[in-house]
């Protein structure tokens, strides 16, 4: 449990400070508050207890988004139980979602071709350190050179305009399709060159096959694109060789129109405090009302819940009719009779203008560092959304206690003012 506490300590502090892991293991080391906070901080006469950098590295990236849950839902119930005056009072819930970004640049076929590319010929050059002896790959540094070079003159050719673009465009591909597939040519005469001698060696042998497999495909992507004048199908598409989970969103929004990342539903009570989070996996809004709706009214008493017109859907309605005392869920396009004398009634419109108090949440909860997600895989964006959710309620209770603090302050001086 001590090595639990440390390791949380330290997660928090990287999130919510943004920094790196250097300034994380100066931190640790030095920063007497942290220190404390995560318990190795000691009196005068005792021997300072120091991390290491890698010991700090492995085990803050080691804990999983299962355990943030469950710490997560130890908060909830150390919230309720500084909010609530009453156990059993009710919630009134609010469910809203929005995207949380991941690290990648904008993404187009030729980009991304020469990712796959580049990350195929850092394969070979680890060989290369390892086995000099490796034939076949004097000039890697030219082929570096001349892929990228191509790259930029395909972005410059489809980005300017003028007479010929067309002309100018196909050109810079056909070159750029021929530099690709000479390279995937010799790619798969040298493999049988590559050793395997060892664990590593079979490791770098299985990420150079993952890396071919994208160069493969962005390869047929820019040809049919452009070349043979094909529409893509949007299931066929890879936004990101390095974070595979990144969807395209688009939420009909003027700024940012759109969005590279996931979305994130989240559910608030009225103490702002947020009870559940779930990351959609291309699932639209409405699709998440069961499963958010099955976990909660059995964990809470809810007394109202509210949602946009997103959420809608008449099974969606009755699923919750019958466990919730008031469902605020206006209809998506046109109400009859007795949907207009509902959504007309004082008690709806006041619950559908408090809606709005759920976006207020989501824009601190970005504040706390889930806007974008530095982290590298599907594992570590989801622990890092987890982290981000336990910061916000961890802030929320605080602000509480420390409120609760000041006004026990001043109650004596409130008496002694009143005595004379």
């Amino acid at each position: 449990m001590k090595y639990l506490r440390q390791i949380f300590v330290l997660s928090q502090v990287r999130l919510c400070q943004n920094i790196s892991y250097d300034e994380l293991h100066d931190h640790a080391n030095h920063h007497q508050m942290i220190r404390q906070l995560m318990g190795v901080e000691s009196g005068f006469g005792y021997e300072k207890f120091k991390f290491k950098y890698q010991n700090i590295i492995d085990n803050v990236s080691l804990l999983d988004d299962e355990t943030v849950r469950e710490l997560n839902q130890v908060i909830i119930e150390l919230g309720h139980g500084v909010f609530k005056k009453k156990e059993a009072d009710p919630l009134r819930c609010k469910t809203d979602s929005f995207v949380v970004e991941s690290n990648v640049h904008f993404p187009t076929d030729y980009n991304l071709l020469w990712d796959s590319a580049h990350k195929c010929l850092d394969m070979v050059d680890k060989f290369l350190k390892k086995y000099p002896e490796v034939p076949r790959w004097r000039k890697k540094g030219d082929w570096y050179r001349q892929l990228k070079n191509s790259m930029r003159a395909v972005g410059k050719a489809s980005s300017s305009g003028g007479k010929g673009k067309e002309q100018r465009e196909k050109q810079s591909v056909r070159y750029y399709l021929s530099k690709a597939r000479a390279l995937q040519d010799k790619l798969e005469r040298s493999k049988e060159d590559f050793p395997t001698r060892d664990k590593m060696d079979v490791v770098l042998h299985l990420e150079l096959d993952r890396y071919m497999d994208f160069l493969n495909k962005h390869i047929d992507l820019l040809d049919r694109r452009i070349l043979k004048g094909e529409q893509i199908p949007h299931e066929e598409k890879i936004f990101s060789i390095f974070e595979e989970y990144t969807e395209w969103i688009t939420k009909g929004k003027l700024r940012p129109n759109v969005e590279l990342g996931k979305k994130l539903a989240i559910t608030t009570d009225q103490y702002n405090l947020i009870i559940d989070y779930r990351i959609m996996e291309n699932q639209s809004d409405s699709e998440m009302v069961k499963p958010i709706a099955e976990d909660l009214t059995g964990l809470y008493n809810i007394r109202s819940w509210s949602f946009d017109k997103g959420y809608w859907h008449k099974d969606n309605k009755a699923l919750l009719d019958e466990n919730v005392e008031k469902v605020i869920m206006p209809k998506k396009g046109k109400c009859n009779k007795q949907e207009q004398e509902e959504e007309s009634q004082r008690q709806f419109k006041l619950l559908r203008n408090r809606h709005s108090a759920v976006e207020s949440n989501i824009n601190e909860l970005e504040c706390r560092g889930l806007d974008r997600c530095p982290d590298r895989g599907y594992m570590h964006f989801k622990r890092y959304i987890g982290l981000s959710v336990a910061a916000y309620n961890l802030r929320r209770i605080g602000k509480e206690l420390i409120a609760i603090q000041r006004q026990k302050m001043q109650l004596p001086d409130t008496e002694l003012k009143t005595a004379a």
